[in-house]
């Protein structure tokens, strides 16, 4: 059983919800790039995305961008990655996602791409600029190494909802409000209105992400799905302190968790 199955089943028996963290791999560094996801896990995350630094990620903000930029800079590619997660599963089981765009998967080799995940201990992938509807073009490869490819579903998704919800594995991204990632003082999605609909169709967890970015703001949605997304607050203070950043990451960490 894939790890994402097993943690969100042990969190519902626990009547608990699923904190998922985000962070850039190589940013600042893939040393502590470690140290963040070992700590990051003890300070409360259940489920970790590392971002593949990507020279043109659409769906990000200036903070993920920025990350890539500092992670690019290192000359971070995806073997290094992969090279990562292998340590990390000498000393840790917390599940472990990838977020990162097409054309990267594409230049590796499909095939070869899921083979490395699945034999370095990645769970899942997550590709904001795969349309739901071409879903096909991962799904045979990502299948034949137990990989989950992960939708996400918006609000703007509409008729497609149905789709999306029903067919989707892992957990299911429900995007929180349209643009790009980023931290949000506010939302303008009618929340009951979006779950309403995601809630007919979905058969697996759902998680909420994009511009969550502070307690306040967990303990306001957390209602709605099985887990909550934490991204680019979380980048911030990585930028802000650098290798410096571990501890004040795992303050913000237990802060967020203190509400689920």
């Amino acid at each position: 059983m894939n790890r994402i199955d097993v943690k969100f089943a042990d969190l519902k028996s626990k009547g608990k919800k699923a904190l998922i963290t985000f962070i850039t791999a190589g940013d600042p560094d893939l040393t502590t790039t470690e140290s963040l996801v070992l700590e990051m896990e003890k300070a409360g995350a259940d489920i970790i995305e590392l971002g593949v630094p990507f020279s043109d990620p659409v769906a990000e903000g200036p903070i993920i961008q920025a990350a890539s930029a500092r992670s690019l800079k290192n000359n971070t590619n995806l073997n290094d990655i992969f090279n990562l997660v292998v340590s990390l599963r000498e000393k840790t089981n917390v599940p472990i996602l990838l977020m990162m765009y097409l054309n990267c998967i594409y230049n590796y080799g499909k095939d070869n791409f899921f083979a490395m995940c699945a034999k370095s201990g990645i769970d899942g992938v997550i590709v904001p600029d795969m349309p739901f509807e071409e879903r096909s073009e991962l799904s045979s490869e990502a299948h034949k190494y137990g990989i989950y490819s992960i939708s996400l579903v918006a609000p703007t998704s509409n008729d497609r909802i149905k789709a999306i919800a029903e067919q989707s594995e892992g957990f299911l991204y429900c995007v929180s409000s349209i643009g790009v990632t980023g931290t949000r003082s506010s939302f303008n999605t009618n929340f009951d209105e979006f779950f309403s609909q995601i809630d007919l169709h979905v058969k697996i967890p759902t998680a909420i992400g994009f511009g969550i970015s502070t307690p306040e703001q967990v303990a306001a949605l957390k209602k709605y799905a099985d887990g909550i997304i934490v991204g680019s607050a979380i980048v911030k203070i990585v930028g802000q302190y650098g290798k410096k950043s571990v501890e004040p990451v795992c303050d913000f960490v237990r802060s967020l968790k203190a509400e689920l």
